[in-house]
């Protein structure tokens, strides 16, 4: 795969030149988040429960072996199978095996971040097994041959006409459905029999928990369900983080996750995974991935506290006006941009200045990472590190030559004021002036505000008072 950096700018460009996709995004997202904020308004102790869900969090993490050994010791009292992934090449290796010593040809799973995270989907065609979403939003995505664009909902960029387009070209529907309730029933009516001859099935798993050796599935669709359930065989994939240590927790993650993530109360179906079915087998599969690393890093590791809620996607400009495939990553959004570099600091190096540093996404986050803080510190390190762009570099090496000399930036800001106000357009609209290729550049002003204050309150400040002698 390729290691340079995700031109998120001009991918960025091409979304915002789609005008009926790019509204269609913006308005469904802030809708999500509109409602997120009507459910935090509901309950009183809303700030309470994000208060103790950021305690439980760090606390697990700051004792993950031991709560991650106390989860193994008790799964496989409850029948459990347990795996331990360093990294995604042996994720999918230890699934390849598991289904090879099964003679599973035909995986159905449910929506994981980790296994896309892992790129597991064309490993496993290699090895001759056909993997089918079931997943909606998912679905989509696998038939259009793109990464999820959203961590809850994976196909939000599109319009019911893509979708109309997709599901003509696979599963031979009429390309002009505009009813989106018939192109579900077209999924439906086209999973349903892969699912019931399904040799084995995959879920993620949204939490979990250390005492008991349990895990859980939240989902709208019963998909994970189904896949979990009607083959014999059950292979769950995991990010080590997603530990609670006890049942006593779950519930202050249970009430944060949908409200969160969709603006509803609580998700469809919360399944507890204790074991096998009966003559059934369970695999859980821990994936480390870089998470310990980045358990070492003092300012990044407490990203591992996401629960991924997207909370902090749909409320952020950015990202609701670039489209999350322009982040060229399986993570996109705020949360893309702290998580992903730990993955391949060059190659998402551009990512942590895809924001505006406005907070919100911090202000929605239900565990209270600091996102916007770790977004200006990876800027930081990506300098030091040598990963920043070389205009980038050289402008910011000039302005802060400007800015550091006070006469000369403010020489700079009134020439700046005339050009403004004298220059024709097309002098001030060109490839030179990024800011002009989406907006207008601010209107020229009568008086700075560096004049204004030595006009009206710089005389008019009394001197200070003469120090005395003690």
């Amino acid at each position: 795969m390729s290691n340079k950096p995700v031109n998120h700018a001009k991918a960025a460009e091409h979304f915002l030149e789609d005008a009926p996709h790019l509204q269609f995004h913006d308005e469904r997202l802030w809708d999500m988040r509109q409602k997120r904020d009507a459910q935090m308004h509901i309950l009183p102790e809303w700030q309470e429960l994000r208060e103790e869900a950021s305690r439980i969090k760090e606390h697990t993490l700051s004792r993950l072996p031991e709560y991650l050994e106390q989860f193994e010791e008790n799964a496989k009292k409850n029948g459990i199978h347990v795996h331990w992934a360093r990294d995604g090449a042996e994720h999918n290796r230890i699934v390849g095996e598991i289904l090879k010593a099964h003679n599973a040809r035909n995986l159905i799973k449910s929506k994981s971040m980790v296994t896309e995270e892992c790129d597991m989907r064309p490993y496993l065609a290699k090895q001759g097994v056909t993997v089918t979403e079931t997943d909606l939003g998912e679905r989509i995505q696998q038939l259009d041959d793109q990464l999820p664009s959203h961590i809850v909902v994976p196909a939000v960029h599109k319009l019911t006409s893509d979708v109309a387009k997709i599901f003509a070209k696979d599963y031979h529907t009429d390309p002009n459905i505009r009813d989106p309730h018939l192109l579900a029933e077209a999924q439906r009516q086209a999973a349903r029999p892969v699912i019931l001859h399904a040799d084995a099935g995959m879920t993620g798993g949204n939490f979990v928990v250390a005492e008991t050796g349990t895990f859980v599935v939240c989902t709208n669709e019963g998909n994970a369900d189904l896949s979990a359930t009607v083959p014999n065989l059950h292979i769950a994939t995991i990010g080590i983080e997603r530990l609670v240590p006890r049942m006593a927790d779950l519930g202050v993650f249970i009430r944060l996750l949908s409200r969160s993530a969709l603006g509803s109360p609580i998700t469809q179906y919360t399944t507890h995974f204790r074991g096998p079915q009966k003559g059934g087998e369970m695999h859980v599969v821990l994936v480390d991935n870089g998470r310990s690393a980045r358990l070492g890093m003092e300012d990044f590791w407490t990203s591992l506290k996401c629960i991924r809620c997207g909370a902090c996607m749909n409320t952020c400009p950015v990202y609701r006006r670039s489209g999350g495939l322009s982040y060229g990553a399986v993570y996109s959004g705020p949360i893309g941009a702290i998580i992903d570099p730990t993955f391949n600091e060059r190659k998402y190096s551009t990512l942590p200045y895809a924001s505006t540093l406005n907070g919100s996404c911090t202000n929605v986050c239900p565990v209270k990472i600091n996102i916007h803080e770790q977004l200006y510190k990876w800027r930081r390190v990506l300098v030091q590190h040598h990963e920043m762009p070389f205009v980038k570099r050289e402008i910011m090496h000039m302005a802060g030559k400007l800015m550091g000399q006070p006469k000369l930036y403010r020489a700079a800001i009134k020439a700046t004021e005339v050009s403004l106000s004298t220059m024709p357009r097309f002098v001030l609209y060109n490839w030179l002036n990024p800011w002009g290729k989406h907006r207008e550049n601010p209107h020229p002003v009568k008086q700075t505000f560096n004049d204004w204050y030595r006009k009206n309150r710089e005389k008019a400040e009394p001197a200070a008072a003469p120090e005395t002698k003690k």
